[in-house]
């Protein structure tokens, strides 16, 4: 069975604050942003569908009443939705991963829902296989054209092995696209973070799949993707998806 044939879940990650792109403002949900003329949520399901997902998980924090009721209200797309709530939203977000765990079955797709990813990208999650009981991330090696570095998360790699990951990394050769294609192999690795420290980054987890050998990297080659975290990136994610129409 190709990687294509297989049924995977679509995880996303939308439980935060949002608190910079927000700047302050009480009303604003970071995943409902328009960008390009389509909310973020929007983008980021779309996006799933290209990686081959037919039932996406959306894990939930912050409001996550009101965030829940405006998903419903945006999205009409062909996929299946199930929403999960996240209790310690105000956590690192290895939790929000792990409270996903009880509705995936086998192989899944991992998204941020403030990224704006192209479709080729995604097409390159779908036809991917993560090692066995790891992870794959998929990495931008165009290191020159990160908009923002410094808010970057820093990857570094041996062939296509992840060896070390962290924002403040001074020696690296790749960036995090915040794309993964995973087993249930990170599930155990955040699960084990989480009973030894009472948190759990996702950065812990690929961190502990990079030092037993089991964490990939995939070059994007020439995809796009914009993490939207501030209104800069907001501003440059329109910019870049205006000049590519």
């Amino acid at each position: 069975m190709t990687a294509q044939s297989k049924e995977r879940t679509g995880v996303v990650l939308a439980a935060g604050f949002g608190s910079r792109l927000a700047e302050g403002r009480t009303d604003s949900l970071k995943p409902l942003t328009q960008v390009g003329g389509k909310p973020l949520i929007q983008r980021t399901l779309d996006s799933l569908l290209h990686a081959g997902c037919d039932t996406v998980v959306i894990v939930l924090g912050f409001r996550a009443g009101h965030l829940e009721e405006e998903i419903r209200g945006v999205y009409s797309g062909p996929l299946s939705l199930r929403f999960v709530y996240n209790p310690n939203f105000d956590k690192s977000n290895g939790l929000s991963v792990l409270a996903a765990r009880p509705y995936v079955n086998g192989e899944f797709v991992l998204v941020m829902a403030d990224h704006v990813v192209s479709d080729d990208v995604m097409k390159i999650a779908r036809d991917h296989q993560p090692p066995a009981d790891g992870a794959s991330l998929l990495v931008d090696r165009k290191i020159s054209t990160i908009f923002d570095m410094d808010d970057a998360t820093k990857v570094s790699t041996n062939g296509d092995r992840i060896v070390a990951i962290g924002k403040t990394l001074t020696e690296f050769d790749c960036i995090d696209t915040g794309v993964f294609v995973c087993t249930d192999g990170l599930f155990d690795a955040l699960d084990e973070v989480r009973v030894e420290k009472g948190d759990a980054s996702l950065s812990d987890g690929i961190a502990s799949l990079a030092r037993h050998g089991v964490m990939t990297a995939v070059d994007i080659a020439d995809g796009f993707w914009q993490d939207v975290d501030t209104p800069e990136m907001l501003a440059h994610a329109e910019r870049s998806l205006a000049a590519m129409q």
